[in-house]
């Protein structure tokens, strides 16, 4: 995107609708340009009449004027502020509210293909930066633009002579903010991407802060901080030297100015063609024109910041989903619950290595069918294909003789649960845990679900019951807990379609068979579709299909593959031997 098309998108969609408040803001800016020029005005009759004529008549008359000026001056300064502020913070809001709702609905291949530190980074220091151009940029555009307008009226109204010298100073000051400017647009981009970076390893730190105990790297990964915080401390020190270094740049020219002025308004006094009176109220006025011409020296800074932010903030809300409903995309409706895959092909990325190679399979409705295979088979991709957490490239998936592609997402998702051994929890109540599946349901129906699923066995032991934070992912409770509040959440959603990955870690054999009557539980009279590990969970399956590199290679119920396929007797002998 072009600076244009940046700045019209960001009118477009952000601050047209605000566009009268800040149309008021330039208002009070007026106010504020008035007022300051008249500051500097007011200091020719001062001299010449209270000073060189001795007029007494005026003698409470102009600095009563200047009282006023100065309030005037201070109060449009604050209104303005206070009015762009609001609009600023309304803005961030939008942004962030856009940004988070594309992210929510972005498909999964975008949201594994970044890490969510970056993201974090997009959506706090990013808008950030589109916030300080959408108001700091504007306000200070305006409001020091026009300054600096009723200021070179009063300088040239004085005397055009000097006012010609002084106005060389804007071009220049103009060459400075541009070459600056663009220098700045590279360093914000480094700045934005080391943050990222620091921000990505932060968050792996603190989600592996035991691995990094157990292994004793506090001293390697300490090295690695200060590396990550080292580069971008130079990077932030970078981005600070550029912005002050118009400081210096504008206070020789400022000085060179200062002294050419002096230099010929003394020879204009000898020759009496300049008051001192006049001298005075022009000096005063270019005085104030330094602060304006300062700020719009460096407002080109604050503008290429937040064109950098904007192009990498816009991007992820403009993201077009690839799962998505079709036009006239029908409701899936249910029946018997009878999932098929037919001919099925699937790569994570165009030409990428291929998963799943034109897979049939037949998964009967209201029973349960076990997904058996080594690591990397396959096998929970099949299961995230189902949900529509991935587009498939070949072939066609149906359930009731429906194609999920041909439905809504939504009347898909409503009818399956998905009960993954990487048990996912919120930092939050295990109330609020369980009622995630169905925010509407009542207190009987969350207590329900617990009972079922035995998680109730700890919860009414807790302090706080159903009331208790959690942690972080679950933190404070144990991994057979975790898992069963995972399917009092499923048991709760009541979905027709239980997609189940069956944990891997050992559990003791309390646990273990609580675990196991719950699952019981859930997925009764439902389609269920497990990755199986647990012997019994394969032995008992309705049908069992042997998953290898992408393809099946074996299907039926657990005594005709132990004749016919060969990887499942292998598998078979191995559950045997741990168990």
């Amino acid at each position: 995107m072009t600076n244009i098309e940046v700045f019209k998108r960001l009118y477009k969609d952000y601050t047209k609708k605000y566009l009268s408040k800040i149309l008021l803001s330039i208002f009070f800016s007026l106010l504020l340009a008035g007022s300051t020029s008249s500051v500097a005005y007011l200091l020719d009759p001062a001299i010449k009449e209270l000073f060189i004529k001795q007029s007494s008549s005026l003698i409470f008359v102009i600095p009563l004027l200047i009282i006023v000026a100065f309030a005037v001056k201070g109060i449009s300064l604050y209104l303005a502020k206070v009015i762009m502020i609001g609009v600023a913070e309304e803005v961030k809001k939008e942004v962030q509210t856009d940004m988070f709702a594309s992210l929510i609905k972005a498909d999964t291949k975008l949201i594994d293909g970044k890490h969510s530190g970056k993201f974090i980074t997009n959506l706090i220091n990013d808008v950030n930066m589109i916030t300080n151009l959408l108001s700091t940029a504007i306000l200070n555009l305006f409001k020091d633009s026009l300054t600096l307008i009723g200021l070179l009226s009063v300088m040239f109204y004085q005397n055009w002579k000097l006012s010609i010298i002084a106005i060389i100073m804007i071009p220049l000051a103009s060459f400075t903010a541009r070459s600056l400017g663009k220098r700045m647009g590279k360093v914000t981009n480094e700045q934005m991407h080391k943050t990222s970076i620091l921000n990505t390893y932060l968050m792996e730190i603190f989600k592996n802060h035991k691995l990094m105990k157990i292994f004793q790297k506090e001293s390697y990964e300490k090295k690695r901080a200060l590396e990550y915080i080292n580069t971008l401390k130079e990077t932030s020190k970078k981005i600070n030297i550029v912005f002050v270094r118009a400081s210096p740049i504008m206070e020789v020219l400022t000085g060179i100015m200062i002294a050419c002025l002096i230099f010929v308004s003394a020879k204009l006094v000898v020759k009496n063609e300049l008051e001192v009176s006049n001298f005075f109220s022009f000096l005063a006025a270019m005085m104030l024109a330094y602060q304006p011409v300062r700020s719009l020296a460096t407002l080109n800074i604050v503008i290429q910041q937040g064109l950098m932010g904007s192009r990498r903030v816009l991007p992820i809300i403009d993201d077009i989903n690839e799962i998505k409903d079709i036009p006239n995309a029908k409701h899936l409706k249910l029946t018997n619950g009878e999932v098929e895959f037919n001919d099925v092909s699937f790569e994570y990325k165009k030409n990428d290595l291929q998963i799943l190679k034109s897979i049939n399979l037949k998964l009967p409705g209201k029973k349960m069918t076990s997904l058996v295979g080594h690591s990397g088979a396959g096998k929970s991709t099949i299961l995230n294909l189902i949900p529509r957490f991935y587009n498939i490239y070949k072939g066609d998936i149906k359930i009731d003789n429906q194609s999920i592609y041909n439905s809504t997402i939504d009347s898909l998702r409503k009818n399956i649960s998905l009960v993954s051994q990487d048990t996912t929890l919120f930092d939050d109540t295990i109330k609020n845990n369980i009622s995630y599946a169905n925010l509407d349901a009542t207190e009987e129906e969350i207590v329900s679900a617990a009972k079922f699923s035995f998680a109730d066995e700890f919860i009414d032991k807790l302090p706080k019951k159903y009331d208790t934070i959690i942690g972080e992912n679950g933190i404070r409770l144990s991994g057979g807990e975790k898992q069963r509040l995972s399917i009092a959440r499923a048991i709760l959603k009541k979905s027709s379609i239980i997609l189940l990955d069956e944990a891997t870690s050992s559990l003791d054999a309390e646990t273990e068979s609580k675990i196991q009557k719950a699952i019981n539980f859930l997925t009764e009279g439902k389609t269920t579709i497990v990755i199986a590990h647990r012997l019994s969970t394969i032995v008992n399956s309705d049908k069992i299909y042997v998953i290898d590199s992408g393809q099946v290679v074996g299907e039926g119920k657990h005594e005709e593959l132990l004749i016919n396929s060969k990887i499942y007797k292998n598998f078979y002998d191995k559950q045997i031997k741990r168990s």
